[in-house]
């Protein structure tokens, strides 16, 4: 992945971002009063190479004027039918609010269905307003089934066939 979105820079992440696309991470958690858990649930982000790579799927770094600023990922899991789950879509406080976040969610669904799969899977917590507001808005429905603790929101979304 290598795209521009105004002034802003989506890229594929390589390990020297391990540390800042972490930081990312934790600091928007943290703005929303939710805990980060390096060992936990935010291992994956810590460990792409394993969670994301190995398995089959991608993890992308958001950057601006040499900054990283965002993160978004996905991977395959058993839920569903040819299924994936996107993780980790955070974006600094900096960069929201001018669409990049409906512009990383589409870039993520267009590689998704590039890949032949036919569910995307997503968890969040309802106090992230924007992210689910931006998921209801894209086509997301309302399942059941959270397997994350500081989740309390699973959205799926049905990819049409393409191939």
């Amino acid at each position: 992945m290598h795209t521009q979105y105004r002034d802003v820079l989506i890229r594929d992440w390589q390990p020297g971002d391990r540390t800042p696309a972490f930081e990312v991470i934790c600091s928007v958690l943290a703005e929303y009063n939710l805990g980060c858990e390096p060992d936990g649930t935010d291992w994956d982000a810590f460990h792409v190479e394993e969670a994301y790579w190995q398995t089959g799927g991608e993890f992308w770094v958001v950057e601006h004027r040499g900054q990283v600023v965002g993160t978004a990922g996905y991977y395959p899991v058993e839920r569903g039918e040819k299924a994936v789950e996107i993780r980790k879509m955070y974006l600094h406080p900096s960069v929201r609010g001018h669409g990049l976040g409906r512009y990383l969610l589409q870039a993520l669904e267009e590689a998704i269905a590039t890949r032949h799969f036919r569910q995307i899977w997503i968890e969040t917590a309802s106090v992230l307003k924007e992210a689910t507001k931006l998921y209801e808005s894209s086509g997301y429905q309302p399942s059941s089934g959270v397997e994350t603790a500081r989740c309390d929101r699973i959205y799926v979304k049905i990819l049409g066939n393409r191939e």
